[in-house]
């Protein structure tokens, strides 16, 4: 069972990642693309920002910060989504860097998958390493739920030990510890491949609580075996169970484990649910057919229903729902972040229409 603190007028929850910048022309390819919408993003902030902006909880990120104009628009955005931020900053050298990442990716639709590539050269975030932050400050107001990511975790070899250090700072804190694998193939394969994959993302694991992600992280990242994702979009949830109650048995420190399920019927058509097994039990959120517009963020749309279900109090099956319905709702909104409200979350998780609301 976990064992979360009440809200004390601290932090709720804080993240640990890195801050990009996502350039996105629509459902335009890049290489016809006239103009880009701005958002910014970062797996671990996504979730802070989610928390933060839909569920009114207070949030935290600490990250790096460039000294430089794009650094000032990213740092505007954390400041508009209410996200309180802890920097390591650099100063850019007015060419080469430090820099703060810039991924690029545009919608795709409806056969036409979406691409995503990055820009990742001379990453700030990638310059981490144990010993930046002072985590005593940090958590000096009580924190409650300490999260991190496999994204960050892939970035250089200074940065898992980082997580590591935030992971047992926020436990020695009293916090929940959670980890999303994030399993990204592009970026693993600069930083060891998948055998370096597996082996950092174990390690930081055994310091976690909750543990996220989706069937390909869980197979990848961690290397369990499972239906092929690649050549099926079907998914089965009891094989999905099986996964979860092997990374339980393997890692006795994880309390619980989630992961949506996503059949991909084209660009803009998904079949989505979600699983999770917590305190030897399993609860699988119900089937609904997602009409997509963009589907960047929604699994840590996901995570953030979920963790606020489950710093509120609620039952398993319904902080489950909540994740789902949330995640959901992110994949109708342009961006990474949530624009959705409580009520709207509430009512499509238990079983709310998309009526026109008089």
């Amino acid at each position: 069972m976990l064992d979360i603190k009440p809200s004390g007028g601290g932090l709720d929850f804080v993240s640990l990642g890195a801050l990009v910048n996502r350039l996105d022309p629509g459902r335009i390819p890049f290489r016809k693309a006239t103009q880009l919408a701005i958002h910014v993003s970062g797996g671990e902030f996504n979730c802070s920002a989610n928390l933060s902006d839909c569920f009114q909880l207070n949030t935290g990120v600490v990250t790096a910060m460039v000294n430089n104009p794009l650094g000032d628009l990213i740092h505007e955005r954390v400041r508009a989504m209410g996200v309180t931020p802890f920097y390591k900053r650099f100063e850019h050298d007015g060419v080469r860097g430090p820099n703060m990442a810039t991924v690029y990716s545009d919608q795709g639709c409806g056969v036409r998958a979406p691409v995503v590539f990055y820009n990742r050269s001379n990453e700030a975030a990638g310059q981490l390493k144990a010993g930046d932050f002072n985590w005593g400050e940090i958590f000096a107001g009580g924190v409650r739920w300490f999260h991190s990511g496999g994204i960050f975790a892939a970035l250089s070899p200074t940065t898992p030990e980082v997580i590591i250090e935030g992971m047992k700072a926020a436990k020695k804190a009293g916090a929940v510890t959670s980890f999303d694998l994030n399993y990204r193939a592009k970026l693993w394969a600069i930083s060891g491949g998948l055998d370096k994959a597996q082996e950092t993302l174990r390690s930081i694991v055994e310091h976690c609580d909750v543990l996220v992600g989706n069937e390909e992280d869980l197979q990848k990242g961690l290397g369990l075996e499972g239906q092929d994702v690649e050549k099926s979009g079907k998914l089965d949830p009891s094989a999905f169970f099986g996964m979860m109650e092997s990374v339980a048995r393997d890692l006795p420190n994880v309390k619980a484990v989630a992961t949506t399920l996503r059949e991909v019927v084209n660009t803009n058509r998904h079949n989505w649910s979600a699983v999770l097994w917590m305190d030897g039990k399993t609860y699988q959120a119900p089937e609904t057919e997602l009409n997509v517009l963009d589907r960047v963020g929604g699994g840590d749309g996901f995570a953030s229903g979920l963790i606020y279900g489950l710093l509120g109090g609620r039952d398993p099956q319904t902080a489950l729902n909540l994740g789902w319905a949330h995640g959901a709702l992110l994949t109708t909104y342009p961006g990474d972040t949530t624009m959705a409200t409580i009520p709207e979350v509430e009512a499509f998780a238990a079983g709310g229409s998309a009526r026109i609301q008089r």
